[in-house]
């Protein structure tokens, strides 16, 4: 295997300036036409740096652990992408793990990347109480938050504008005519949950609007989104939209109408949020809020190799525009509205095509 000494030898420079070439963390320090020189030599000689020798000289490993709660829901991979696309060409490796939501799992977890060595954190986990991350972030460890706030404003933060976003979708069902409009809140004990439902309930104080025709659910999933539109079409019928937490309680809307034979959105119109992958492609393709899943990525990354290098510097958060993406779930309301008891006598109808079923 070629060594550093060798790709100095091709390069005619000192094998410090390759050291300090190859190291993306230091390349700034040698001319760009020396280190774009080596770059060249060690591609040429297939030269590959020894990260246990890096990190037993820098006293780094050169890793970051991506703490992610589940792992199968889509509006996750294009975070971690944006991660990935910072952290490699920094020279560091992302070690993901998938905590289910599960406090004693994500401890077993973030102890072992500990004793790997990492070099900091990206937590994506929303929960409100969240002792080990005050434990990590009191012993010095250096910690990004994607995705949610914690009252410490000591922990960088990368957040969209979540407030804004529920007001967007709110306005956009009034202006089509809706003031008959129920919410499906995410789990209360989230950040984004709780956030999101209160945004709702000011909105629509702000509007005028009765906000009584809320259901929380207990996890951010399509069954308990499908639960919550049975519970509300139960206790609060009448109304003509719909506002869910997040895409993925939306599609479970579409679920419950499916199996009524309620019409989307002819009878009842439906927002989701997070534009999560592949929302455009079922039937009605879902209006949402959309979340710039990877530049939220790419920031907590930044973040966290700024907090890495320069641990003294004060932290930055940062704050994430969003926008409303129209598409086909969403109309004027019926003419007339429906009958109290027009929705819940339908329960065993399943004459309409599937609205979850994909196009094409």
């Amino acid at each position: 295997m070629p060594t550093l000494r060798d790709v100095a030898a091709r390069a005619g420079v000192h094998p410090g300036t390759v050291s300090r070439a190859l190291n993306p963390e230091t390349r700034a320090l040698v001319k760009p036409q020396t280190a774009q020189r080596v770059l060249k030599a060690a591609e040429a000689l297939g030269y590959q740096p020894n990260p246990i020798a890096r990190g037993l000289k820098t006293n780094r490993s050169m890793t970051v652990g991506v703490v992610i709660p589940d792992l199968t829901n889509p509006l996750f991979p294009p975070i971690v992408r944006g991660i990935e696309d910072v952290l490699m060409p920094g020279g560091y490796s992302p070690l993901l793990i998938n905590t289910d939501n599960n406090a004693e799992r994500e401890a077993q977890l973030v102890a072992s990347l500990r004793g790997r060595q990492v070099d900091g954190f990206i937590f994506a986990t929303a929960r409100l109480k969240h002792p080990l991350i005050a434990d990590l972030a009191a012993e010095g460890v250096p910690i990004v938050l994607v995705n949610r706030r914690l009252d410490s404003p000591e922990l960088p933060t990368v957040t969209s504008d979540d407030a804004a976003g529920v007001v967007m979708a709110l306005r956009h069902v009034v202006d089509l005519g809706h003031t008959e409009i129920a919410y499906i809140s995410g789990p209360r004990w989230t950040s984004t949950g709780q956030a999101r439902l209160r945004a709702f309930k000011m909105g629509m104080a702000d509007l005028g609007l009765d906000s009584s025709r809320v259901v929380e659910t207990n996890m951010w999933s399509e069954q308990q989104g499908e639960e919550a539109l049975g519970k509300l079409l139960e206790r609060h019928p009448g109304f003509t939209a719909v506002l869910a937490g997040n895409d993925l309680l939306a599609l479970g809307c579409y679920d419950l109408m499916h199996k009524r034979a309620i019409s989307c959105p002819g009878e009842i119109s439906v927002v989701g949020f997070n534009d999560m992958p592949l929302v455009d492609k079922v039937r009605p393709a879902l209006t949402t809020i959309a979340l710039p899943h990877y530049q939220i990525g790419t920031e907590a990354a930044r973040l966290l190799l700024e907090r890495i290098r320069q641990p003294q510097d004060p932290p930055k958060s940062v704050l994430l525009p969003l926008s409303l993406v129209v598409r086909e779930s969403t109309a004027a309301p019926p003419a007339a509205a429906p009958s109290s008891s027009a929705h819940p006598t339908r329960k065993g109808a399943q004459t309409k095509p599937d609205p979850r079923r994909p196009a094409g």
